[in-house]
C-alpha cells in the first residue's frame, strides 16, 4: 500500500509527464494521386501553444507517401528540439492503424517510410498517435495546401505563392516563358536532373552538353 507521501509523489511525477506531452496534427495530399504533393504539421504544447509550423513541397508523389512524410517530419523535429513525449494526430486512417500495428505494409513505397518512422519513435520516451476527421485536422490541412501551392507556384489567400528555387535562372528572374538552364542526362528514355525539379505541366527542350 502507498504511503499518502509516496502517493502524492507519484502524482506529482505523472502530471509533470503530463506537461511533457506536445501534439502534432500531421496531414499530407497530392493533387492527382500521384500528382503534385506536399505535407503540413503544426505542432503544439501541453498548454495549447504553438510550438512549431512545418510545411514542405515533396514533388510528384502520392497521398500516403506525404501523409508519412508529415509523420517523419514531425518526429523528427520532436528528436532535433528534445520533446521525448509525443502525441500525433492524423486524418489518414490508413497511416495511423499501420503505425499502431493493426493494418500490415504492404507497399513497397511506404514500408522504408514505415520503418524509418518505427525507428524514429523508438527514440523517444513515449508517443502516441491517433485518428481523427479531417475536419479537426483543419492546421495540418491548411499547411499541407499551402506547400503544394508553392511547389506549384499558385496564388495563395495571403498572396503570391513563393516557388521553390529554379537552378540556373538569373538573379531577379521573373519566370514567364524564360528558358531555364538546367544541367541532367537521359537514361532509359527517362530525363534526370542533376538538382532542383519542374513543375508538372512544364514543356522542355533538351539540348545535348557541348562543353
Amino acid at each position: 500500500m502507498f504511503s499518502e507521501k509516496t502517493s502524492g509523489r507519484l502524482f506529482a511525477d505523472e502530471k509533470h509527464a503530463a506537461a511533457d506531452w506536445v501534439t502534432a496534427f500531421c496531414d499530407g495530399g497530392s493533387r492527382g494521386n500521384p500528382g503534385p504533393a506536399g505535407y503540413g504539421v503544426f505542432i503544439e504544447g501541453p498548454d495549447g501553444e504553438t510550438l512549431a509550423e512545418l510545411s514542405e513541397f515533396l514533388g510528384k508523389t502520392t497521398n500516403n507517401v506525404a501523409e508519412y512524410s508529415a509523420l517523419l517530419a514531425a518526429l523528427e523535429w520532436a528528436l532535433k528540439e528534445g520533446r521525448s513525449r509525443l502525441r500525433v494526430v492524423a486524418d489518414s486512417e490508413l497511416l495511423v492503424k499501420q503505425i499502431q500495428g493493426r493494418y500490415k505494409v504492404n507497399s513497397p513505397d511506404l514500408r522504408p517510410l514505415y520503418e524509418e518512422a518505427k525507428r524514429r519513435i523508438a527514440k523517444l520516451d513515449a508517443f502516441r498517435i491517433e485518428h481523427v476527421l479531417r475536419g479537426k485536422n483543419q492546421k495540418a490541412d491548411r499547411l499541407a495546401n499551402l506547400a503544394m501551392d508553392r511547389g506549384m507556384g499558385r496564388k495563395t489567400a495571403g498572396g503570391d505563392a513563393k516557388p521553390a528555387a529554379r537552378p540556373g535562372a538569373p538573379a531577379g528572374a521573373k519566370g514567364g516563358n524564360q528558358p531555364l538552364p538546367l544541367k541532367g542526362y537521359v537514361k532509359g528514355g527517362v530525363v534526370h536532373l542533376l538538382e532542383g525539379e519542374l513543375p508538372d505541366g512544364m514543356f522542355v527542350k533538351i539540348t545535348p552538353d557541348r562543353q
